[in-house]
């Protein structure tokens, strides 16, 4: 009797886990979400569009790209937390959502922790200076000087309060001592149109959207933020090495509500590997600038909380007012 009883028990523990792989192995059996938090047209956005329509062909089902832009991306970060956890809704989360809004924003309607479950890095790409070509300035040095001799004038954009290209803005004007007047928008795409029309001098922006008309000459490349220089822009030189001593790599990930099964993330993570790995994927994304760069969910997991601590402190230590 005691037996029957025990093993009554140990069906009642692994029905729900053979469930879930049962649940695993069939999906997906319709189209998915992939939540973006910006406007459609900017880096962030067409990087998530290349790897939903890769997704979408691998599962024979379509992964609808459901822009919700505003408050630095943590809009649809917050769609995202609340969603079902069935594996059809996920965030093209990074380093604004899970980097710098934990420490940015004074109350967050998610936690980045425990209401989210990582499941894959994607890529990264830095950010990059440019400036309308009407602005008489050739480098960084000449940015500075231009700005300080226009106390105040200058206006420069950003693709939103808390995105990596504001926060990078945040570090410049920290370490230059510049005077200039920040206008955040609601994407890169709506920032860039503005500084081709000439309403603004000059922008931080992700170099995935930056690309095309940098080398069209629509824009003019003056830094990069990563450490080295990018292999898309051999020309531009580095923050560092333009005499601004700032680094910052702008990263782009997957992740699913926090209750999702761990089959599901498991294929998930798969499936997104093979993505990624596909030579049209990694020839599409090189060709925006950003660098594919997979992992599996626990050095993804460890990446978030790195990025956490460091964004508190530079929001820390640049005295970034809280949202």
């Amino acid at each position: 009797m005691s037996n029957l009883h025990s093993t009554r028990k140990i069906l009642i523990i692994l029905l729900p886990l053979l469930a879930g792989a049962a649940h695993a192995l069939d999906y997906p059996t319709k189209p998915g979400r992939l939540l973006v938090g910006f406007a459609a047209g900017g880096g962030v956005d067409v990087t998530a569009r290349i790897v939903a329509a890769k997704l979408g062909e691998l599962w024979g089902q379509p992964v609808i790209v459901d822009n919700r832009a505003g408050a630095g991306g943590t809009i649809a970060s917050d769609i995202a937390a609340k969603a079902p956890p069935d594996g059809y809704s996920l965030l093209f989360c990074g380093i604004w959502s899970h980097g710098v809004a934990p420490s940015l924003y004074k109350k967050l309607p998610y936690d980045h922790y425990k209401d989210f479950t990582p499941v894959s890095m994607i890529g990264t790409t830095p950010n990059v200076l440019v400036v309308n070509p009407a602005v008489p300035v050739k480098s960084v040095s000449d940015f500075i000087a231009y700005t300080k001799a226009n106390d105040g004038k200058i206006i420069i954009a950003s693709p939103g309060v808390g995105s990596s290209p504001h926060m990078t803005l945040e570090l410049f004007r920290l370490t230059t001592g510049i005077n200039i007047v920040h206008v955040p928008y609601k994407g890169g795409a709506p920032a860039l149109t503005d500084l081709l029309g000439g309403h603004l001098q000059a922008m931080f922006d992700n170099m995935s959207t930056q690309l095309a008309v940098m080398k069209s000459g629509r824009t003019r490349p003056l830094a990069v933020t990563s450490p080295k220089r990018s292999v898309h822009l051999p020309d531009v030189p580095t923050m560092r090495e333009s005499g601004v001593p700032i680094d910052v790599t702008v990263w782009y990930g997957l992740c699913a509500p926090a209750a999702v099964s761990k089959a599901i993330v498991a294929k998930l993570n798969a499936d997104l590997h093979k993505v990624l790995s596909a030579p049209d994927t990694q020839r599409r994304l090189v060709e925006v600038g950003v660098d594919p760069a997979p992992s599996t969910p626990e050095q993804f997991a460890a990446f978030i909380k790195s990025e956490t601590e460091t964004w508190a402190r530079v929001v820390r230590e640049a005295k970034v007012p809280q949202q």
